[in-house]
């Protein structure tokens, strides 16, 4: 049996992701994406084994499986026909995914799933597992480079500049809410920590610029009554948008690896 995946965006995520069903993956078929230069997507999966069909955002919830990798703004565009369909979605933007916690209560009435990656992030059988028990605190703490937080609203309403930083500057603290409104391209690691754990108004999150930093880090801390624990990633900034690392495509393509193998690693 072969399950179909569409695929909204064809940036670092969606083509990178785009290119690896295509190079085939068993259970798995590629069968439509969507993007905002229909012509530009056309030239891009051209090359393809198997081209697929290039439609409007709305038509990808004709697969089983639909990828959101798309800006933030369009997310609604690309979620809820899926989720209307009953399919799966699987969101790379998890920080837009915590202002619409109503598309999960709507999934629940449709019989959708919303699947979400664990992108950039390690641990999350961890968390998820502490989460069953007492949990007393989860932090996130977030430096990136400044091309990796550039153009993020926050840094904007507030008039903190990037250049000219010449050392490790603190520019936000809060909980993973406020960072998910005022990072939306920068924080989907955080989105995903709350999700798995105790909710996005008790993760705290930590964001900082460092200029020394080639790779995008993240040291996870967790207190709970099961166990005490810090993980630390330094992620690869993607050459076409460092923004995002080399591993979130591959951790889409471990997700849906997952969905239809026979023998499943994790929780």
């Amino acid at each position: 049996m072969t399950t179909t995946v569409a695929i909204g965006g064809l940036g670092a995520i969606g083509l990178a992701l785009a290119r690896a069903l295509d190079g085939g993956v068993d259970g798995l078929m590629l069968i439509a994406v969507a993007a905002r230069d229909q012509a530009r997507a056309r030239d891009r999966t051209a090359g393809f084994a198997s081209p697929p069909r290039v439609v409007p955002l709305a038509a990808l919830a004709e697969a089983d499986i639909v990828v959101e990798a798309a800006p933030a703004a369009v997310f609604d565009e690309v979620a809820v026909p899926a989720i209307e369909a009953a399919r799966i979605l699987v969101p790379a933007s998890v920080g837009a995914l915590l202002a619409r916690m109503n598309l999960v209560r709507r999934a629940q009435e449709t019989g959708a799933r919303i699947i979400v990656p664990t992108g950039a992030l390690l641990g999350l059988d961890a968390v998820r597992a502490a989460a069953e028990g007492q949990v007393d605190s989860v932090t996130i703490e977030s430096r990136k480079p400044p091309a990796g937080l550039s153009g993020a609203p926050y840094l904007a309403e507030n008039g903190i500049e990037l250049d000219g930083i010449t050392e490790p500057r603190l520019v936000f603290a809060g909980n993973a809410f406020e960072a998910a409104r005022g990072f939306p391209a920068n924080v989907n690691v955080a989105a995903a920590l709350a999700l798995a754990g105790i909710g996005p108004a008790r993760t705290q999150v930590e964001i900082w610029v460092d200029p020394g930093l080639t790779r995008n880090t993240h040291i996870i801390r967790v207190e709970a009554a099961a166990a005490r624990f810090t993980m630390m990633i330094e992620g690869i900034p993607s050459p076409d948008n460092p923004r995002t690392g080399l591993i979130t495509p591959l951790s889409v393509l471990a997700c849906l690896r997952g969905l239809v193998s026979t023998l499943k690693v994790g929780t």
